[in-house]
């Protein structure tokens, strides 16, 4: 089979005298095993073989490639809000030399507009671009010359299938067979409790994926809506679409049990909520049942590579006296596996979040 090396690859190779190894291989070489998938557009992608230079502009697929991946080597860029989600947190520690990883690819903050000079100095084999949206964020790339792969968001099964055409581009099916495996397992452990458990019980959740700037809400189409019902809450913006912007009278109105606040309003922390005189009377609020989403190799709030670790976080959050399982081990457990890394204790605190949830209800229960 026909070897590819990037030049990283080969730099370490020259470094460490076996050049000649190179040489070899580069003189005994065949043709190349070539890659097929269909993205989620269904649209047919081939490659000349296991992809050694990928760029990521949908936000949670950086993480997710390095962990299908098992490393940084063929990530050449990502998006600004991926590289904020590594800085800082666990995967800098674990991949250092993610943190030089170009993430110009776009603009700055919450667009996914390319910028395709930047694109091209990368050279990239393959660039990821979100496929649920208008053409003008995908045509700049393919006039461009670009090989694009197109992938949706909002459902558990859009997921899976991102593993599985990750797992596809990098040569490691395995792999990503090994992660979906995983999502089925914990799912079920978790459904098999929480539909034991009365609507009476189930508490309601209101999940705020924009608090700071305006109050937007997950609605009953969002990936939000999924693990909340999953883990044994009610969403009570169930009856909205994916996102909506809502005024304080009907979070009021709605008076939620327990609320969630997103990872991408890096500023924002319960006392926000605690503090705002307007929601004083709000169950959540008066009870300190309001929760900062975790960020482990991701936000925990948007499906990623991690989410059936937000599914055991959250069942737990939700119902501290049904759902007992031992979290620091299972962080431990699936990072073994997704990165080849263990975490601490003090790893696990600041994955969960201990800076800004220390102080909430029952949530001593993760240490």
């Amino acid at each position: 089979m026909y070897l590819r090396f990037s030049v990283r690859h080969i730099t370490k190779l020259l470094c460490s005298g076996w050049a000649f190894l190179l040489i070899f291989y580069s003189g005994v070489s065949g043709a190349a095993e070539s890659i097929e998938f269909v993205d989620q557009r269904d649209r047919t992608i081939k490659l000349d073989g296991p992809a050694e230079r990928v760029v990521t502009i949908p936000i949670p697929a950086a993480s997710m490639f390095i962990a299908v991946d098992g490393g940084t080597d063929h990530l050449v860029g990502m998006h600004n809000l991926s590289k904020a989600a590594i800085k800082g947190r666990i995967l800098g520690k674990f991949f250092p030399d993610s943190l030089s990883i170009p993430s110009n690819v776009t603009g700055k903050g919450f667009t996914f507009t390319p910028n395709v000079e930047e694109l091209l100095k990368l050279n990239p084999d393959l660039v990821f671009q979100w496929g649920h949206l208008n053409d003008d964020i995908i045509d700049p790339l393919e006039n461009a010359g670009l090989n694009v792969a197109l992938i949706k968001i909002g459902k558990e099964a859009f997921t899976r299938k991102w593993l599985q055409i990750m797992g596809a581009v990098t040569g490691k099916e395995e792999k990503a067979k090994q992660l979906i495996a995983w999502r089925d397992s914990v799912a079920k452990e978790v459904a098999d409790i929480s539909k034991s458990i009365p609507d009476s019980e189930k508490p309601r959740t209101l999940y705020f994926m924009n608090y700071l700037s305006k109050l937007r809400v997950a609605g009953g189409k969002s990936y939000n809506n999924y693990y909340i019902d999953l883990a044994g809450g009610k969403n009570v913006a169930s009856s909205l679409g994916m996102f909506a912007e809502v005024g304080i009278e009907q979070v009021l109105e709605w008076n939620p049990e327990v609320i969630l606040l997103n990872g991408f309003e890096a500023k924002l922390s319960p006392e926000d909520l605690y503090k705002n005189e307007l929601l004083a009377d709000v169950s959540a609020v008066k009870n300190r049942r309001v929760y900062k989403m975790p960020l482990g190799g991701y936000r925990w709030d948007p499906p990623n590579q991690e989410s059936p670790l937000t599914w055991l976080w959250l069942s737990m959050v939700l119902h501290p006296d049904k759902f007992e399982w031992d979290l620091t081990k299972r962080i431990d457990s699936s990072y073994q596996i997704m990165y080849g890394k263990g975490v601490t204790a003090a790893d696990v605190e600041n994955i969960l979040r201990f800076d800004m949830n220390s102080t909430a209800a029952n949530y001593q229960i993760f240490r």
